[in-house]
């Protein structure tokens, strides 16, 4: 049986190189293109010594492929998406070009006008513990951020059972690997080592997608969302810290309602092979380099606030393979093909 053809747009950047890392062990598909304009003409081996297996030179334009993966940056990536569903293939987006259902919000969050407004309720949101039937079907996936990603998972079954006041606090942990390769102050090592810092306090861009998502489980109640990230010392992950009262009378208090809580998560999450709903306060070293989420929900001591934690990897769950996921799904795969490694200890 022939492999699907599959190409990767920027594949120099962390998301497009995880990409090819990822895509080299799938048993049923072939990457065939790489695109890269700043290494154009270079052997990808060169360039990234630890991908010498895959014989490919990276080019400055996608080749011959059935479905293609942008890992461009937002903005730009709408740019080079839409030419591709014109010819009828496979997208998979990894930027936030098609994330938002409103088209109002682009230019408030992202600076810049939607080149393709009506292509944005076509989109499938690539989240596929929540939209798996749509992403089957679909021709143009959306993949999720990363914060997102960790912060949707763990409230999602509270808030879609509606035992969750509406004001909720999500507080986000990121390696420095979540700002991209560009180079810049904020991550130079001497600035980011043994330093931790919340950013964004006036909003950052993915809680228009966090509020979006979480409304949709719930749309008669007013979700009231704060999100703050925080920038930590370390390549790979994110830990996230989800807080929220209670509705009253809906949950039990003490270990009753701690054992409520966690069978209702692993009942909603029982058709969803990546994730793991655990009875410890996970780490992001659980999760380095493989595609889990791992979750654990909680009462606070007086059991009236919900804390939910979730720890992901931000360049695997959060980007790659998540993107990997969608694309399984899209072409009728196993969910899990490619994507069974454990993590990387310690």
């Amino acid at each position: 049986m022939a492999k699907t053809r599959v190409g990767i747009i920027n594949v120099t950047g962390y998301a497009g190189v995880e990409l090819a890392r990822l895509l080299y062990q799938h048993p049923q598909v072939e990457l065939r293109s790489v695109t890269g304009r700043s290494a154009a003409g270079q052997k990808l081996g060169t360039v990234f010594p630890h991908l010498a297996g895959l014989d490919l030179t990276i080019e400055a334009e996608l080749g011959e492929v059935d479905l293609a993966f942008s890992a461009m940056p937002h903005k730009d990536s709408a740019g080079e998406v839409i030419p591709l569903l014109n010819r009828g293939i496979k997208v998979v987006d990894i930027s936030a070009d098609f994330r938002l259902k409103d088209a109002a919000e682009y230019p408030a969050w992202y600076g810049f006008a939607h080149p393709a407004p009506e292509l944005l309720k076509q989109a499938a949101f690539g989240l596929p513990e929540l939209h798996k039937p749509e992403i089957a079907s679909a021709q143009l996936v959306a993949n999720p951020g990363c914060y997102p990603t960790g912060a949707i998972l763990a409230l999602a079954p509270v808030v879609k059972a509606g035992l969750i006041e509406p004001d909720i606090i999500i507080d986000s942990k990121s390696g420095i690997s979540g700002a991209g390769r560009t180079l810049s102050l904020t991550t130079h090592y001497s600035e980011a080592n043994e330093d931790v810092t919340a950013y964004a306090l006036e909003g950052h861009r993915h809680l228009p997608e966090i509020s979006q998502e979480l409304k949709l489980l719930c749309p008669e109640q007013s979700l009231s969302v704060t999100f703050v990230p925080h920038l930590v010392p370390m390549t790979r992950g994110i830990l996230t810290t989800a807080y929220g009262r209670l509705s009253s009378g809906k949950v039990a208090p003490g270990e009753k309602g701690k054992k409520e809580l966690m069978d209702l998560y692993r009942d909603f999450y029982r058709d969803a092979p990546f994730v793991r709903v655990v009875d410890f306060s996970p780490h992001t070293k659980h999760t380095w380099g493989n595609n889990n989420c791992f979750i654990y929900p909680t009462l606070d001591p007086k059991g009236e606030k919900l804390i939910a934690i979730s720890a992901i990897d931000n360049l695997v769950k959060g980007a790659a393979g998540q993107a990997i996921q969608n694309m399984n799904l899209m072409l009728g795969l196993p969910e899990t093909a490619g994507l069974e490694a454990v993590a990387v200890y310690p």
